[in-house]
């Protein structure tokens, strides 16, 4: 493997005094991974250098074409101050098969992973230290071209970036509610959905605006095609509880393969639960709402782990779900999740990584 070239910062920020206060995704560490991508040469020059701007052409092709993709992840600091990070090569898998699907040069995974490491590592002091707060790792690659013209770059920049956080909903774990979208789209088979393109988000932005002008917290996606079965909610994967199965939109192309979605999948049938990935219309909801067989629904995401979903709307219905209060499968879910990634739980699953 490289090595990975270390610059220290001359300036360094002054953390955070509250950790209660961090929000979500706006106050960043003081350094960053950067690596170049050059046609003939391959991806070379890995380093970690200060937090800073880059420099980029007005025509760099990620700008005009949109040839980016990113990942989310995080580091976790346990009570007896070790550092975790959870299932880390699933995401730079993921990032590869996002990379394949946008004609991206695929990283080494292993290096990747290795990479977050030292980063996480050298910014171990800006992890916070209060129970439900860690540092988020967004690893990007953009196309960097300096060129107008549609086809695949030549020139790339793979990036790390972290920035302690708190919870993602200002609601916490209490149960958010979720419009459902039946006008817009997001994706279709044979599209991106599937993979983590920074146009997924683009395209996700009105149906939020609408989303958030009637108070609701997120958008319930329906497919692109028939306007009727349920996709996933705008940055999680969806899950229904229908009387004793947990049921969640089996993974066809169009949707994210959520690495918190694997792993409560993987838990719920360690426990012996009835878990069904298939086709789930959002009729079929609405019906089950209706004849009190729709127990709890819930989301799964790294940003927010397990987020409850209390209430339904689509058209002119609004379903409330458990009373609106967190059920029993998604508490467990939540706690057992956490758990492990914060230490508290053994991790029976071989899921976390420990930085030295």
């Amino acid at each position: 493997m490289q090595e990975i070239k270390l610059e220290l910062t001359k300036h360094p920020k002054a953390k955070p005094q509250d950790e209660t206060k961090l929000g979500f995704g706006s106050i960043f560490t003081d350094h960053m991974f950067v690596m170049n991508y050059d046609k003939g040469q391959g991806w070379h020059d890995p380093r970690i250098v200060p937090y800073g701007d880059i420099p980029l052409s007005p025509a760099a092709m990620c700008f005009h074409y949109g040839q980016a993709v990113f990942e989310g992840m995080k580091a976790y600091r346990t009570q007896d101050d070790r550092i975790l990070l959870f299932r880390p090569e699933k995401n730079m898998a993921r990032l590869n098969a996002s990379n394949d699907r946008l004609c991206i040069p695929p990283v080494d995974e292993a290096f990747a992973v290795q990479a977050v490491e030292k980063l996480v590592s050298v910014e171990k002091d800006w992890i916070p230290h209060i129970d439900g707060a860690s540092l988020y790792i967004r690893p990007f690659i953009i196309a960097v071209d300096p060129h107008l013209g549609v086809h695949p770059g030549h020139h790339f920049l793979f990036m790390i970036l972290c920035c302690p956080v708190g919870a993602y909903y200002p609601e916490g774990l209490n149960p958010v509610r979720i419009y459902v979208e039946d006008q817009y789209v997001r994706a279709v088979r044979g599209g991106m959905g599937n993979t983590k393109a920074a146009g997924n988000y683009a395209a996700s932005l009105k149906a939020q605006d609408e989303a958030e002008k009637q108070n609701y917290t997120q958008v319930l996606w329906l497919d692109g095609v028939e306007r009727k079965y349920i996709e996933e909610v705008g940055t999680m994967n969806v899950f229904f509880v229908l009387d004793d199965e947990v049921v969640t939109p089996a993974l066809q192309g169009s949707i994210l393969p959520g690495i918190t979605r694997m792993s409560a999948i993987e838990l719920l049938q360690s426990w012996g639960m009835k878990v069904s990935e298939r086709p789930i219309s959002i009729q079929e909801i609405a019906d089950a709402s209706e004849s009190g067989r729709l127990k709890e629904a819930f989301g799964t995401g790294t940003a927010a782990v397990i987020s409850p979903i209390g209430e339904l709307k689509w058209e002119d219905r609004r379903m409330c779900i458990h009373d609106g209060k967190i059920g029993p499968i998604s508490q467990k879910l939540y706690d057992t999740l956490t758990g492990i990634q914060w230490g508290k739980l053994p991790d029976p699953m071989g899921w976390t990584v420990e930085v030295k």
